[in-house]
């Protein structure tokens, strides 16, 4: 059974897929407002788009951050947005219990970085049948992805992507070494690379995260010239009063013109 991402870059030309939104569902209004932008653009430019936002960001630095509306309320927005403009749907998960329910609704389950190495979560998550894209622990080697991708396959699941991130070696900063995309790809997956997170400086402003977007687009373009299936972006309307991870998100107004090179960078590497 061929791999629900590998399929969606299959075709006459080399084209990458978007896994992209806001960092988390704030309303619905701003949540429908960068979806639909989002489908427009990939839409002419022929990209394959999964739509991406959160209905709970379980890891927020300070207990007083905003994480969501919770799980009931967001995932009744993400059916709606689903319904009425006719995407792909990515959340992400944090408990086992979880999963089935969100499987009813998303397209594609994700489980967050912090939470790759959880047995029971990821083979909750792969026995619901969805597609599952997998974000690489900033803690782990690009190499110990294979023990992920081993419970994966315990749980009978071929609808499997790794998203590379950065690695944290501490002082509120990251790193990327593109290393890691053939050395996962040769693991027999997909790789996305997440272009904003990996521009993240965690714990940064003391009480939330801080980010440097102005190296975002520089980072995707590395990705895909390394070869990634993919790319994950977070953008909002305006970056600057994101209730999540503003600092390292997209202005989505400027979504189309990187997308533009980047799918011109697609077609010149192949």
């Amino acid at each position: 059974m061929e791999n629900f991402f590998v399929r969606l870059t299959s075709g006459p030309q080399p084209v990458f897929f978007l896994i992209s939104g806001p960092c988390v569902i704030e309303n619905y209004d701003i949540t429908y407002q960068t979806a639909r932008h989002l489908k427009q653009i990939t839409h002419a430019l022929k990209i394959p788009f999964i739509f991406k936002a959160s209905f709970d960001k379980a890891n927020r630095t300070s207990v007083n951050s905003f994480r969501g509306p919770g799980f009931e309320a967001g995932l009744d927005i993400l059916k709606t947005i689903k319904k009425e403009l006719d995407v792909n749907i990515l959340s992400d998960i944090h408990l086992p219990d979880q999963a089935r329910k969100a499987a009813d609704i998303l397209d594609v389950i994700q489980i967050p970085a912090f939470l790759c190495r959880q047995t029971d979560l990821i083979l909750a998550a792969c026995e619901t049948g969805r597609p599952v894209n997998i974000k690489k622990g900033q803690f782990l080697s690009p190499k110990e992805c294979g023990n992920i991708l081993n419970k994966t396959r315990e749980a009978g699941n071929p609808h499997i992507c790794i998203t590379e991130r950065g690695s944290s070696f501490g002082y509120n900063n990251l790193v990327v070494d593109f290393r890691a995309v053939p050395i996962i790809k040769g693991m027999g997956v997909p790789v996305v690379f997440d272009a904003t997170h990996s521009v993240q400086l965690p714990g940064g402003a003391q009480d939330s995260s801080a980010g440097e977007r102005q190296f975002a687009p520089t980072l995707a373009k590395a990705a895909i010239a390394a070869g990634a299936d993919g790319l994950f972006m977070e953008t909002h309307p305006d970056p600057e009063k994101a209730l999540c991870d503003g600092p390292n998100s997209m202005p989505l107004m400027e979504m189309e013109t990187l997308l533009s090179t980047l799918f011109a960078i697609k077609q010149a590497v192949g």
